[in-house]
């Protein structure tokens, strides 16, 4: 039996490094090859030569970066193989967002399964998450804590039909602000829905891959003077410009405590993997071994002990 490569996957300069393909996973700097699993900034940066990515991550980085987005961009459907060098690679759904994708790698008969970003609640603005087995699962571990756990995303949404003023409501405009779409329209919808105009060409791609989600209009700056149960949209950056906006509530929706900006009313809802959903996530993929990043993996390797082995790779 093939053995796995402790070096299979490791960090330099540029951003996490595979040798064995000669490319790089959600690089950080630019680099000749990358794999990008989705589009958010903190996995996707410009000025990489060539990519591989599935198509919403693509249109998702050309409506960023436009030109600069790479000089060369492989649109991947999910479950067909590649390969880059000796390393086979399979776009496995995240469920994290539109076009997120695992990354299962194989190389000399071992299986290692890189999560990126990626969620297990439901979600209609993307493709739910898929299974598969690996010999090594690299999962990121942002909330991977005992004391972590987050709730229905359906009953954090309900509380909204209680707050009967006009709504301010923060949220990264890629991916959370479409959940959000859906969720109000289903589930508070007396709520009458306005987006920042930032979020429209957003929107527009969901809509063009067969991802609407619900029913909103453009904000209008005339609109939430009057007290009609609207909620306003906005990214972060607009979101903190309205610090002292009155006849509103202010809400920013996130899995992060420090993010709530309100004592009495919160509204938790998270994107990413809490420590149960991680405990499943090995149940599922049933490694030999878990590598963690993007976050703490003691608590995890704590908690597997001599069963199964734990390597944090940051």
């Amino acid at each position: 039996m093939s053995e796995i490569r402790p070096d299979f996957l490791e960090f330099n300069a540029n951003g996490l490094y595979c040798k064995y393909g000669d490319f790089y996973v959600d690089p950080q700097q630019p680099a000749g090859k990358a794999v990008i699993s989705h589009a958010h900034a903190d996995h996707a940066i410009s000025g990489n030569h060539e990519i591989w990515a599935t198509e919403a991550t693509i249109a998702f980085m050309k409506l960023r970066y436009t030109r600069y987005t790479a000089r060369t961009a492989h649109a991947v459907g999910f479950g067909q193989p590649f390969t880059i060098g000796e390393v086979k690679i399979t776009l496995i759904p995240a469920g994290h967002m539109l076009g997120s994708a695992q990354l299962l790698m194989e190389y000399d008969g071992v299986r290692y399964l890189y999560t990126g970003d990626y969620k297990l609640q439901p979600d209609s603005t993307c493709e739910p998450i898929e299974w598969v087995k690996a010999d090594v699962l690299i999962t990121e571990s942002t909330f991977a804590d005992p004391a972590v756990t987050h709730p229905d995303p359906i009953e954090e949404i309900k509380k909204l039909n209680d707050i009967k003023i006009n709504i301010l409501l923060g949220a990264y405009g890629l991916g959370k602000s479409q959940r959000l779409i859906q969720l109000i329209g289903e589930h508070a919808p007396k709520k009458k829905i306005l987006v920042h105009h930032r979020i429209m060409p957003i929107n527009a791609i969901y809509e063009r891959m067969g991802y609407p989600p619900g029913k909103y209009q453009l904000y209008g700056r005339k609109m939430m003077k009057a007290q009609d149960e609207f909620v306003y949209i906005v990214p972060p950056f607009t979101f903190d410009s309205y610090l002292r906006a009155t006849g509103v509530k202010r809400l920013f929706a996130s899995g992060w405590k420090n993010l709530q900006v309100n004592k009495e009313d919160t509204l938790f809802i998270s994107d990413h993997v809490d420590w149960n959903d991680i405990l499943y996530t090995v149940e599922k993929v049933q490694p030999k071994e878990v590598w963690t990043l993007h976050g703490n993996g003691a608590h995890l390797k704590k908690h597997l002990g001599d069963r199964i082995f734990v390597k944090m790779l940051n």
